[in-house]
């Protein structure tokens, strides 16, 4: 991490000093501002648009928008409005309104290999669910999952083992991504006890280049599931909504059995959904799930409101036209400068790496200083475009990556 002297009265400190106290470690999990370079704040005031502002009153273009669930931008009235009004009405009583059928429709029209829909609240909830699901319908117990792949941050998952036994693990078995040998090979081992495969809509593996899912592999994926009579999961987290309305691996024509969504589809609410198609109905219908909030109206009706404003602007692709912006400066930017870069996944959830930069010091020293000109960046996970994003934008933080390229130009 970098190193520079930071005050230590300000609102940000006092609260880290504060947090210390009552909260393990002071903050928990991928929020941590202690695994950005120093600099990045802890605590935020705010947020609006494609904007937040920290706690000591710094304000910054966001493009890591809440990491992944702001779609429309911070505070977006639709949603606000849908939201005040079903608060109005009610939230967390002893059963769903109206709000989940309706929510369930619109994801059956949106996605095409969903016959139906099962809502919980984060991302953890709906990978979990699938590959329990896919357990339930082949009574089979082998899930196969890619090699560094994110799916949640609970034992059977968790790229962090601490407190996960082997047994947590025992019936995962991994291949690479892309890579249709390696797949065959995993399907292979797992014999007639292959339950599911995971599959991420694309590569998006901490502090590593980006690959978009190889035609072949996808296909290839669902003919071998199809052979074993097994599930092919989609784990669409992270893209769902940002890529397309349809589900991330509609785009090369492949559909999964089940598929696991959350971050974008509430614009920030909490809110997660399972969906699947006719051959796990059942099974959805009999596995036991639950939690105390997954019927919550209010986060529902922020996710109609989100779908419907998405549509009306046709979100996935205003989010790649931004990105797109944003690539074309930095490549520039970066030639300008004969700093090597290399810039991958698709324009709506960038990551940006430097070459020659093993440890990730140089892209830790190029956030810090865009970040003094007041744009939020990651120097190793993807990074996340809004609909709230606009030219403007975008032209202000290419000066403050141009300020940064510079600054790493200089010292060479």
């Amino acid at each position: 991490m970098l190193t520079m002297n930071v005050p230590v009265d300000t609102p940000d400190r006092k609260l880290r000093a504060r947090a210390q106290r009552v909260i393990p470690g002071g903050m928990y999990g991928h929020m941590r501002a202690a695994r950005l370079p120093a600099g990045y704040p802890q605590f935020y005031e705010r947020a609006e648009g494609c904007h937040l502002w920290d706690v000591d009153g710094r304000r910054y273009v966001d493009f890591m928008c809440g990491w992944g669930p702001i779609v429309l931008g911070h505070k977006h009235p639709a949603v606000t409005e849908a939201v005040q009004r079903q608060m109005a009405a009610g939230d967390c009583m002893n059963g769903p309104t109206e709000r989940m059928v309706e929510l369930a429709e619109r994801f059956v029209g949106l996605v095409p290999h969903a016959d139906w829909a099962i809502f919980a609240k984060n991302g953890t909830d709906a990978t979990t669910t699938c590959v329990t699901l896919a357990r339930a319908g082949t009574g089979r117990r082998k899930i196969l999952v890619a090699k560094g792949a994110y799916h949640g941050a609970v034992p059977w998952c968790s790229p962090y083992p601490l407190g996960a036994t082997a047994e947590d693990r025992a019936h995962l078995i991994t291949f690479n991504y892309n890579d249709a040998a390696s797949l065959e090979a995993a399907v292979d081992q797992a014999g007639d006890d292959l339950a599911g495969v995971v599959v991420s809509s694309f590569r998006h593996d901490y502090g590593l280049d980006q690959e978009l899912p190889d035609a072949h592999f996808a296909r290839r994926a669902r003919e071998l599931c199809d052979a074993k009579d097994a599930a092919l999961i989609l784990d669409d987290v992270r893209a769902g909504f940002r890529l397309t309305m349809h589900g991330s691996w509609d785009l090369i024509g492949v559909q999964p059995d089940l598929s696991a969504w959350s971050k974008a589809i509430a614009n920030g609410y909490a809110l997660a959904a399972i969906l699947g198609n006719e051959r796990f109905r059942d099974a959805g219908s009999q596995v036991y799930m639950t939690g105390s909030f997954w019927c919550s109206a209010v986060s529902m009706a922020a996710s109609l409101a989100t779908i419907d404003e998405l549509e009306r602007i046709d979100g996935p692709r205003r989010m790649g036209e931004m990105g797109l912006r944003l690539r074309q400066g930095i490549a520039a930017q970066a030639a300008a400068a004969g700093i090597g870069v290399r810039q991958s996944g698709p324009p709506q959830m960038p990551t940006l790496l430097f070459d020659n930069d093993p440890d990730g010091a140089e892209g830790e020293r190029f956030t810090a200083e865009a970040l003094k000109h007041g744009v939020y960046l990651h120097p190793r996970h993807n990074m996340f475009l809004s609909a709230a994003h606009t030219e403007a934008d975008i032209d202000f933080a290419l000066e403050a990556t141009k300020s940064a390229f510079a600054v790493l130009a200089a010292t060479r």
